[in-house]
């Protein structure tokens, strides 16, 4: 069905751009990491995870960029 092809590919997306991220945070590319999460809610477990990555790269910017983006429960 329609509803089944476009959740995948929303789930490939997602799954795109949390790579995206990855790399955003791990290269220090603040503005980038906004771009990307511009209009975009993460799960918690996506958010904790970027966060530990930030952490490691300790740029209190890009942390506080991350903490206040939007999660679902």
């Amino acid at each position: 069905t329609m509803s089944t092809q476009s959740s995948q590919s929303a789930e490939s997306r997602s799954i795109a751009n949390m790579e995206g991220l990855q790399s955003a945070i791990a290269n220090n590319e603040v503005d980038r990491v906004k771009q990307l999460l511009a209009g975009q809610t993460l799960d918690e477990l996506q958010k904790s995870y970027l966060i530990d990555i930030a952490e490691l790269n300790g740029d209190p910017k890009m942390l506080s960029i991350l903490k206040d983006a939007p999660a679902k429960p």
